[in-house]
This record gives structure tokens, C-alpha cells and sequence, in this order.
């Protein structure tokens, strides 16, 4: 790939927005930064989220994605389930968007 498409790429990555609601009210919203994660954009927004931890365990940054696509750890930590997963939830401190995406900082359950 030519420099200058690696750039365009680059560029293009940076253009899409992260948006972090809490039900249907907008919070805050970022750039998408590949290998950030969801807490990551947060901080990023100035959206407060719920943490005590950032490895997945204690399950208290638990989101719902909305629309995109955002990646999980290989193995699931302790503190998440496939249940949890199958019903949307995801770890604010370990998952990642992968695209532009919205996403409500409230657990699906």
C-alpha cells in the first residue's frame, strides 16, 4: 500500500465517531481509536462510566453496543458470561469498537 493510501486510511479511521448514549439521551462522542477501549472513548468524551477495575472481572463497566461492531477477549474473564455476551453486554474496560458505533454506558440486563 502507497503512503499516501496508508494515510487516507488512517484518516478515514479517525473520522468515525464512537457515540456514547444513556438510554436515548447523547453524552458524549469521540473518534474511533483502534486498540482504545470502550472506557478508553469515555474518558476520551468526558462521559462518566460506572469501573472499579479495568481486566473484566468485577463486571461493573458492563454497556450495551447499539450499533457497530466491538471486539471481546479471546477467553472471556471470570466476570462475564456467555449469557451476558449473547444478551449484548460488554466489558467497557476490555472490549473494543472495531467501526464507528453508538453505545448505551447502561447494561443490557
Amino acid at each position: 500500500m502507497a503512503e499516501s493510501d496508508s494515510r487516507n486510511e488512517n484518516t478515514n479511521e479517525q473520522l468515525k465517531p464512537v457515540r456514547l448514549f444513556s438510554g436515548a439521551k447523547l453524552l458524549g462522542q469521540t473518534r474511533l481509536v483502534m486498540g482504545d477501549s470502550i472506557f478508553d472513548d469515555a474518558e476520551l468524551a468526558s462521559v462518566t462510566t460506572r469501573t472499579n477495575y479495568t481486566s473484566g472481572k468485577c463486571v461493573t463497566c458492563l454497556v450495551t453496543p447499539l450499533t457497530g461492531t466491538i471486539t471481546l477477549p479471546e477467553t472471556l474473564p471470570s466476570g462475564v458470561d456467555n449469557y451476558t455476551v449473547d444478551e449484548g453486554g460488554r466489558l467497557g474496560c476490555i472490549s473494543k469498537p472495531t467501526t464507528e458505533c453508538d453505545i448505551d454506558i447502561n447494561p443490557p440486563l
